[in-house]
């Protein structure tokens, strides 16, 4: 069965009886109208469930609602910059400008500048979230439509990445290639949803191959110099080994510093998300490569498509990720 089409603002005029422009100022409260009028056309709109363009609205009128509110946790991280210039270039098609807040991964912080923008008056939020129920409860209150992006919130629209598909396919390069031992680097536990799903993406590849995980291979890299000491005791192991999964870029940037200190470049590394200059680098990086525009424009369109009146629950939309293979030699494995 296909969807209903949505009642038009001329569908109310003509069940009401007055003109378009009459049926604007009710709706939008832009003009004077008879009380007597208006209580017919309030009736009328009730009736046929119409709701007004409300982003159609506020760019005409130029309305401090003409914005929509971005939050990420680290403006210094360039994933989240090249998702803010996707939001940025997609809103920007629409009219609308983009506030840009920073939640530092704090979720009283995030509070604070979600609240900021909906004082605002903000058309839409999107948010990656630090929480995520805060945030819904927040623009739940105000009306306005939420997204959360690269990370899934409660009872909302999310827009993410393929991440354990990604890594599946990252990790079955690798194997398809003649690697056995493949070791994990990443956070542990995995407090954020994106390193949960690359590492039980790590852990499909091995199941899917008939390789058993060797947890000794699963090892904790938080930070740049965490990975570095990791890969140095991994490769002291009796079986050391012979490929390396980065499920992050800080984890990817410590693992090549650590094998180039070794001079170990006959370790494979295969990073998730794309380094800087990794092309260039001795031998060069292949990556599962995130395509964090994309995300900010999805997460925009689907902000759009609620502000025009689409009431339809909740749903994910993926964004596929790219395994970019640079013709590192390791890769045909030991």
């Amino acid at each position: 069965m296909g969807m209903e089409r949505r009642s038009t603002l001329h569908d109310v005029a003509r069940e009401a009886g007055v003109s378009a422009k009459t049926v604007s100022r009710v709706v939008n409260g832009d003009g004077p109208v008879a009380a007597a009028t208006r209580a017919r056309v309030l009736a009328v709109t009730e009736r046929l469930g119409f709701r007004p363009n409300l982003l159609a609205r506020s760019i005409r009128t130029g309305g401090p609602d003409s914005t929509v509110g971005l939050v990420v946790p680290d403006l210094g991280n360039p994933f989240f910059g090249a998702l803010a210039g996707g939001v940025e270039e997609a809103a920007r098609a629409r009219g609308l400008t983009v506030l840009l807040g920073c939640s530092g991964g704090d979720p009283v912080r995030e509070a604070e500048v979600v609240g900021d923008f909906l004082a605002r008056r903000t058309a839409a939020l999107l948010v990656v979230p630090a929480a995520g129920g805060e945030a819904l409860a927040q623009a739940g209150a105000a009306g306005v439509p939420l997204v959360f992006v690269d990370r899934p919130g409660p009872d909302a629209d999310c827009v993410v990445s393929s991440n354990r598909a990604g890594a599946r396919e990252g990790v079955a390069q690798l194997l398809g290639a003649g690697h056995r031992r493949v070791a994990f680097l990443g956070d542990l536990p995995p407090e954020l949803y994106t390193r949960r799903e690359r590492l039980a993406g790590y852990r499909d590849a091995l199941a899917e191959a008939g390789v058993p995980v060797d947890e000794v291979l699963v090892a904790d890299a938080r930070t740049t110099a965490d990975a570095a000491d990791a890969v140095l005791r991994l490769l002291a192991l009796p079986d050391p080994p012979t490929a390396l999964f980065a499920s992050n870029v800080n984890a990817a940037t410590g693992a090549v510093l650590a094998l180039g200190r070794a001079g170990r470049r006959e370790v494979a590394v295969l990073a998730f998300d794309d380094l800087p200059l990794a092309e260039v680098l001795d031998p060069p990086l292949s990556a599962v490569a995130q395509a964090p525009a994309e995300l900010g424009a999805a997460a925009v369109r689907l902000a759009l498509a609620r502000l025009d009146g689409d009431d339809s629950p909740p749903r994910t939309e993926t964004v596929p990720t790219r395994l970019v293979l640079r013709g590192n030699p390791v890769m045909a494995g030991p």
